[in-house]
Formats: C-alpha cells, sequence, structure tokens
C-alpha cells in the first residue's frame, strides 16, 4: 500500500458500529490508544472490517487544531 499521508497508525479493530448511511470504527493501537473513525456503510463493508482485524488509521489533515481548558 502506498499513500501520500504521513501520519499511518497500525491497528486492530476493537469495535464497528454499523448505522443507517455511516459506521463508526474504533481502533486500538499497539500502546493501548485508541483511535475512532466514521466511515461509510459501503466503506466499511469493501474493507471487510470486523472485530479483530488489523487495520491502519490514516490521518491526513491541512490542518491541526489544538485547544486547551
Amino acid at each position: 500500500m502506498k499513500i501520500s499521508a504521513r501520519n499511518v497508525l497500525k491497528g486492530k479493530v476493537i469495535e464497528v458500529s454499523e448505522g443507517t448511511v455511516n459506521t463508526e470504527v474504533l481502533l486500538e493501537l499497539a500502546g493501548g490508544e485508541k483511535v475512532v473513525s466514521m466511515i461509510t456503510k459501503d466503506s466499511a463493508k469493501r474493507l471487510g472490517l470486523k472485530t479483530g482485524k488489523k487495520a491502519y488509521a490514516i490521518i491526513k489533515a491541512s490542518s491541526v487544531m489544538i485547544g486547551v481548558d
């Protein structure tokens, strides 16, 4: 797999919550951190996402926001 995004995080799918249109995917990274993503239902099906499957969180953004309390 070759992609232009520089932030690629390898993990394991720990939860897939299918909605009417979108699917929420929870990925656990090697250090125990978790990343959640909303993708289309069709994409989740095409990727064969299910609990226990290895997957990558691929993050590409033009800006990163930081907030404080």
